[in-house]
């Protein structure tokens, strides 16, 4: 993973580039998402790698409808390339240079049981005093987790539930 990754981080930066420098990131936002999802659907990865696949017909099936020349040529710089199999890296390597960009932290709280609005607006705001930028949060449910919640914020990762303290107990038991 972490080889497509840096594969496809000077794709990420160009096409990042080209959308800030066209005032239009979310377009871009919107047709690499497209894309990325279209490519990751295994019978078109499959496809995907078959050489006799023309890249025009390779662009024309990842394209999404009345996408912009600009994202078309795009993606044709990819298919020549032959790095349309790193679209979803691509894709998520452009959302990450958006939100610094704009000053966004996107976090997810993964707790035990469902939180109330209450409860996510204190972390947001938790999180925004923390990082210092608008946080968008996401929330996710896990009962494995047994109590508590974990925050993953893309570096950072806060683990305050109830199954990683037994974890890190146990570690250092055993150690």
């Amino acid at each position: 993973m972490s080889q497509a990754l840096t594969l496809a981080r000077p794709y990420a930066r160009a096409a990042f580039g080209a959308a800030r420098d066209e005032a239009r990131v979310d377009a871009w936002s919107q047709a690499l998402a497209f894309s990325a999802q279209v490519a990751s659907d295994p019978r078109v990865a499959g496809l995907l790698l078959n050489p006799e696949l023309a890249d025009a017909d390779a662009v024309a099936l990842l394209a999404p409808q009345g996408a912009e020349a600009s994202f078309t040529r795009f993606l044709g710089l990819l298919a020549d390339a032959g790095r349309l199999p790193l679209l979803a890296e691509v894709a998520g390597l452009f959302e990450q240079l958006r939100a610094e960009d704009q000053r966004v932290v996107r976090a997810t709280v993964t707790s035990a049981t469902a939180l109330s609005a209450d409860e996510v607006e204190q972390l947001r705001a938790a999180l925004k005093r923390r990082f210092g930028r608008e946080v968008e949060l996401k929330t996710a449910v896990d009962a494995s987790l047994i109590g508590g919640a974990v925050i993953d914020a893309g570096d950072v990762v806060i683990d305050g539930s109830l199954k990683g303290k037994l974890e890190r107990l146990q570690t250092a038991l055993a150690g």
